[in-house]
């Protein structure tokens, strides 16, 4: 059995030589391969791994043109993993490696989808646990109750659950949301989250809002159904009030012409109608981008890989004599594998 593992790369080249050390100390017993998707890293993360493959041909490389995101650097990974069971983890050590033998023990057992469940958030501030929880438990309710609480991207996928996850091709993609729907056999692991081995997170608080956004838009039109019952009450509560006013019209004396109440309702109304016209046209654009029909993503360069062009769905795939990964400097092409500690600290002479 082969067990391939999917580690999108941004910017993580302090991180990428201790992964790799307990990569390889995780998997002894296994016969596996790890895809390396570096995401449009501005620093020496593409070297790293470009080194490491030289040295170990297990380690294979996929790079992007620019910066696509890490949903749709999950979707490359799985779009090239050649093993019967693919995993998917962060490149910052918060998904402990050690976990991944008994993963594929529950996959033997017959599981499509083994899925970590972290049952401790350690180096987490308050306002990342409370949020967090926040948002998996409104997912579950307003948009999949399939959806599990804790529950990330770390997980492991069959060959078949790849395959079917393959077949997707939207452009705004949750990964989670997307395994959920499938509704394949899943066995829950609970591990305890580590903190970050070094370096910074990548998901902000801003970053973490328009991911929870694309989460809902793609799998629920639950906004939209939102707006209609909001300008139903309140289109009930204009009605209500234009009673009062016919009432104190035909039979009191206490009416009194005024813009108070005339600025209140308008800017009630007003504000309901601009919502309701930017959750439309919010979902129009999406339609609007699916229907361009783009490539999802575009690989430039890769190493220890058949990549061959035209072979996925709405994927550009550009190598050719002078597109491959750039060339290491000879001094370095024999060295061990400590020297990527050492090029995890400075800048590559070909990404100055």
């Amino acid at each position: 059995m082969l067990l391939s593992v999917v580690i999108p790369v941004f910017n993580e080249a302090q991180t990428l030589p201790l992964l790799l050390g307990r990569l390889r100390d995780a998997l002894q017993e296994l016969n596996w391969e790890v895809i390396f998707v570096n995401d449009g890293s501005t620093d020496t993360s593409l070297e790293v791994i470009h080194l490491a493959g030289l040295t170990d041909k297990r380690v294979k490389v996929i790079s992007f043109s620019r910066n696509f995101g890490h949903q749709t650097a999950i979707t490359a990974g799985l779009d090239f993993a050649q093993g019967d069971a693919v995993v998917v983890m962060d490149a910052d050590l918060q998904d402990p490696p050690e976990i991944l033998p008994r993963m594929v023990e529950l996959f033997e057992d017959g599981y499509d989808v083994v899925s970590p469940k972290r049952v401790a958030r350690e180096g987490e501030t308050w306002f990342k646990r409370w949020s967090a929880s926040l948002f998996y438990r409104l997912m579950a309710r307003m948009v999949d109750r399939r959806l599990v609480a804790d529950v990330g991207d770390f997980r492991l996928f069959s060959r078949r659950a790849v395959l079917a996850i393959r077949s997707f091709r939207e452009q705004h993609r949750f990964m989670r949301g997307l395994v959920a729907w499938l509704g394949l056999k899943e066995a829950i692991l609970r591990f305890e989250r580590q903190p970050r081995a070094r370096g910074e997170t990548k998901y902000p608080p801003l970053k973490m809002l328009r991911f929870a956004w694309t989460a809902v838009s793609s799998f629920s039109a639950l906004p939209l159904r939102l707006s209609i019952v909001a300008g139903v009450v309140v289109s009930g509560a204009g009605f209500l009030y234009l009673l009062r006013v016919v009432y104190l019209a035909l039979w009191t004396d206490t009416l009194v012409p005024g813009w108070a109440s005339v600025v209140v309702l308008q800017c009630l109304f007003s504000g309901m109608i601009l919502l309701a016209l930017g959750l439309i046209g919010d979902y129009v654009a999406r339609s609007y981008e699916e229907a361009k029909g783009r490539p999802l993503y575009i690989v430039t360069g890769a190493f220890n890989l058949d990549v061959r062009e035209n072979a996925i769905a709405r994927a550009a795939i550009l190598l050719g004599a002078d597109a491959s990964l750039p060339p290491l400097k000879e001094e370095h092409e024999d060295e061990p594998p400590a020297e990527l500690a050492r090029l995890g600290r400075r800048r590559a002479p070909w990404l100055r």
